[in-house]
Order: C-alpha cells, then sequence, then structure tokens
C-alpha cells in the first residue's frame, strides 16, 4: 500500500559532531518555540526585527539529533542560514533526503497529531520509497479550510505574532532568548498584535492586503487589520483568539 507523502516537504537533520555538543541547546536560543521540552512542536526562524523567515516543525531523532521538518523550497536555505549561526560548534546540518513527512487528515495511527492544531491531522517522519502517494494537494486544500497559513509565500516577512503563532503554539514567551524575542515579547506584552494573517474566500479577498492566493481552490491569504476583520468568517480557533485579544484590550 503506497505511503501518503507529503512531497513539499523536506528534512534537515542536525547531528552533533562531538560528545559535548547538544544540538537541543544550539536551536534553543536561535528559534521561537521551547524545543528542550517533548517534541514535535511547531516553531520560526525570525528576523532580528521579528519577521518569519522560515517556518518548520520540529522532531527528536534518537537521543541526539533533531530533524526540521520544512518546505522543500526553502530547505537549502534554511540549512545555509543555519550554518551561518553554527560557527564554531561542532553540529552538522544538512538535508536528509532519503526521508520524507507524511501525512493523514484522521487521527489515531500512532502518528503525532500535528502541534498545531489537531484538526490538520497527524505526520510522522520515515523513509521515503518510490511507491509513496503524494498528497500535497490534499494537505492544501485541509490546511486552507481550517484557516491555518503557513510557508514562505505565505508568512515571509510578517511579524511572527501576525501570522497567529501564538495560537498555534508556535511561540514560548517563557523559555528565553531567541531571534527577533525582544520586539515579539513586547508586542505579547502590550497586546499589540493589530494585524493577522486570515484565510478568506478568494471573491472577499482584499487585493491590496492579499499576500497569495490560491485559485484553483478558491482561496486567498490576506494580511488585515483586526479591527477590519470580519469575525464571521474565521475559523473557530481563531475567531476565540481575537475574542480574547479583544477583551485584553479593553481591559487595558
Amino acid at each position: 500500500m503506497a505511503s501518503p507523502r507529503l512531497k513539499s516537504r523536506a528534512i534537515i537533520r542536525l547531528s552533533p559532531q562531538d560528545d559535548g555538543e547538544d544540538v537541543r541547546a544550539f536551536l534553543q536560543g536561535l528559534v521561537t518555540s521551547d524545543v528542550t521540552r517533548d517534541l514535535p512542536v511547531w516553531a520560526g526562524l525570525l528576523s532580528p526585527q521579528g519577521k518569519a523567515m522560515f517556518d518548520f516543525i520540529v522532531w527528536p531523532s534518537g537521543e541526539s539529533e533533531i530533524l526540521l521538518d520544512c518546505e522543500q523550497s526553502v530547505a537549502d536555505d534554511l540549512v545555509e542560514r543555519l550554518s551561518v549561526y553554527r560557527l564554531r560548534r561542532k553540529i552538522a546540518i544538512e538535508r536528509d533526503d532519503k526521508a520524507g513527512v507524511f501525512w493523514q487528515k484522521q487521527l489515531g495511527d500512532g502518528a503525532a497529531p500535528d502541534p498545531r492544531l489537531t484538526g490538520l491531522g497527524e505526520r510522522w517522519i520515515a523513509p521515503v520509497s518510490p511507491d509513496d502517494e503524494a498528497v500535497d494537494a490534499e494537505w492544501l486544500e485541509h490546511r486552507l479550510r481550517l484557516g491555518v497559513p503557513e510557508g514562505r509565500d505565505e508568512l515571509g516577512d510578517i511579524l511572527w505574532l501576525e501570522t497567529n503563532a501564538a495560537e498555534l503554539n508556535g511561540v514560548s514567551f517563557s523559555k528565553g532568548c531567541f531571534i527577533g524575542q525582544e520586539n515579539t515579547a513586547r508586542m505579547n506584552w502590550r497586546q499589540k498584535v493589530n494585524r493577522r494573517l486570515v484565510v478568506v474566500r478568494l471573491d472577499a479577498s482584499d487585493e491590496k492586503r492579499r499576500v497569495t492566493s490560491y485559485p484553483e481552490l478558491g482561496f486567498a491569504v490576506d494580511h488585515l487589520k483586526v479591527a477590519d476583520i470580519d469575525r464571521s468568517i474565521l475559523p473557530e480557533w481563531q475567531a476565540e483568539a481575537l475574542v480574547k485579544q479583544d477583551e485584553a484590550s479593553a481591559q487595558d
């Protein structure tokens, strides 16, 4: 039976090359989520200004290695960026093209629920095979219907909290420093997330605020002012988040 693989995803493997190296500690000072706790987690690698550069899911591999489940199209760029931050640390950072990301909509077969939203289904890492079935089109439609943006085309150069990262478990405010942490923490403390990425019907999209679109599916991703968002079009998880934000703002 063919395995359902997301062929638009790639795996980056981080491996210690010395007994004294700690891959989790290396990533902990770079990415938005706490990678010292249970994995997988969704995380971002940001600019110093707190804008999204890369997003990925962080997986454990054995006792000392880490795998990053990222977009195939940006994998080489991500390897290069992480290698810049490695400096003199003895950590190998390279693509693992023998491993792939697999996904199914249903939960319950022992794989990991998507760390962003359980409705996204479950995914796992396994060796690739020529017989694998590409399920990227089904995944894209399912993700957009749930209102969850991801990837460079949708998140690129947007402030991390405006991507709904807090609501989708993509940031820790207690872990300490990471790249872009200062601006991200300030926005959270002030409750000043004034814009949001929102998945909308293409016929309701604001061209001036549109980040990208999927005409074949009838969806677009808009970057909208919170005050202008029609709450009735939002998925439940996002509508609840904006209600909480409104309540917090009203108390200030």
